[in-house]
């Protein structure tokens, strides 16, 4: 509203404002009165505020009522704009549509979540919100606290352990842990024993960046074991890979190596803990709908598929 000062905007408030609209629509105390279902003497104390506030009559008697000056001319349109606009801004929020939606998702997610969460609800997504976009971007668990509060992610996917404890969380799945090599591997028609488990040649994801020892290691060496880890490698996509093509073996995730034919998958001779897969997300959009609906669109999915972050095994 043009000319008003901070000052002055502080003394108004919203019920000001709207008698202000209904008086420079109707140009009569009466009948402003009654749209609001304030008295009469109400009104006209808001009126003697606004010309206080505004240091100018606004309204002034005439012949057939009240005529605005040219003040309260200039604040009509600015004022009707501001007023819908907050009505917008109160109003409930409308129900979320996928089929008309255009929104941007953006989802931080390693290899493996995104062959076993995302892939998996990618199809059902675009048929039930084809006007939307999905982004997948690096997972990096440090940063995922803040990228999610700056908005900058919408959702991560994470195993639940050492993942930010003040996000809101959901469990999608609990993974465990299988021994997979090549179709036909030699040392994998059966369950191998742990002595022959130890003589193979593994092969590690490491998420930390080229180490050599994982939690089958941990479980290992309570046993006073080791084995050989002769190659390290960052992603699950390039593991299986070379497990297709080489006689190395790995502790891989159940869900990755499920009906590929590719590879041979027995009961490892070991017990190493298994872990949740969870998907994260941040209190500012929390409540938001279109929001809530991808978050139950993914968690219904991977439930109907039985079907998630690798950790080094």
């Amino acid at each position: 509203m043009p000319g008003i000062t901070v000052n002055n905007l502080r003394r108004l408030d919203l019920n000001l404002l709207l008698t202000l609209d209904v008086l420079l629509s109707e140009h009569n105390v009466t009948r402003a009165a009654e749209r609001l279902n304030f008295s009469q003497p109400s009104v006209s104390v808001h009126l003697a505020k606004l010309r206080d506030v505004f240091g100018d009559p606004l309204l002034l008697p005439g012949p057939r009522g009240m005529r605005p000056t040219a003040r309260a001319d200039q604040l009509r349109e600015p004022l009707r704009e501001a007023l819908e606009a907050l009505g917008r801004a109160v109003s409930p929020a409308s129900p979320f549509d996928p089929a008309e939606a255009g929104n941007t998702w953006r989802v931080a997610a390693a290899d493996y979540a995104e062959s076993t969460v995302v892939l998996p609800a990618l199809a059902g997504l675009r048929a039930a919100a084809p006007g939307t976009r999905l982004a997948i971007v690096q997972m990096v668990p440090s940063r995922i606290a803040r990228q999610a509060e700056r908005g900058e992610i919408d959702i991560a996917l994470h195993t639940s352990d050492g993942a930010p404890e003040d996000m809101h969380r959901r469990v999608l799945f609990s993974e465990r842990y299988v021994l997979a090599g090549r179709a036909g591997h030699p040392r994998l028609k059966r369950r191998p024993t742990l002595a022959q488990f130890c003589a193979l040649d593994h092969v590690i994801v490491s998420t930390d960046g080229g180490g050599f020892r994982g939690i089958t290691d941990e479980a290992l060496a309570e046993a006073g074991l080791t084995r050989r880890v002769v190659l390290s490698v960052p992603h699950f996509l390039f593991m299986m890979q070379v497990l297709q093509s080489t006689d190395l073996v790995a502790m891989m995730p159940s869900r990755l190596v499920r009906n590929v034919g590719t590879l041979r998958v027995v009961e490892p001779p070991v017990d190493v803990p298994g872990y949740e897969m969870a998907m994260f997300w941040h209190e500012r959009s929390h409540r938001d709908a279109a929001h809530r609906w991808l978050r139950e669109f993914i968690a219904q999915r991977v439930a109907e598929g039985r079907d998630g972050q690798g950790r080094s095994c």
